[in-house]
């Protein structure tokens, strides 16, 4: 009787070896996968943003066949969404949400005219600031 007693209680759980043996295997599982992981999620994220200055593109040229130019420097891309001024043509808004911050949570950079093109569109990347490479690289409306 005493023997089936100690039996039944060594048969309810887990030892500590295998609790660590467990969490060990865990460790290195994770410590292999993690970085492939955040790898995926840094290219989401540089095309997350090269998609949204196209989809702004597409709304700023929507906005210069209304209104016969693109909005200025001071309009900033607010004018997808709200009339600046007097515009008589203006038949907005353009973009049916609020202008997102690009994925690293930074305004994106709206100048018209600008100095490639029409304007300018700019995401300055991971490190907000202008220049760089990898994920600090800057994401351009005219490339």
């Amino acid at each position: 009787m005493f023997e089936n007693r100690n039996r039944k209680n060594r048969e309810k759980g887990f030892t500590l070896i295998e609790l660590l043996v467990v969490i060990i295997i865990l460790g290195l599982l994770s410590a292999l996968v993690a970085p492939k992981f955040f790898g995926k999620v840094d290219k989401a994220k540089l095309k997350t943003a090269k998609t949204q200055i196209e989809l702004f593109g597409s709304a700023l040229d929507e906005f210069r066949l209304d209104n016969g130019r693109y909005p200025t420097t001071e309009e900033g891309l607010n004018a997808l969404r709200e009339k600046p001024g007097n515009l008589a043509n203006w038949e907005g808004p353009y973009l049916p949400k609020a202008i997102p911050m690009d994925p690293w949570s930074n305004p994106y950079q709206y100048r018209s005219p600008g100095e490639h093109g029409p304007y300018d569109l700019i995401s300055y990347g991971m490190d907000g600031a202008a220049g760089g490479d990898g994920n600090d690289r800057d994401i351009v409306s005219w490339e």
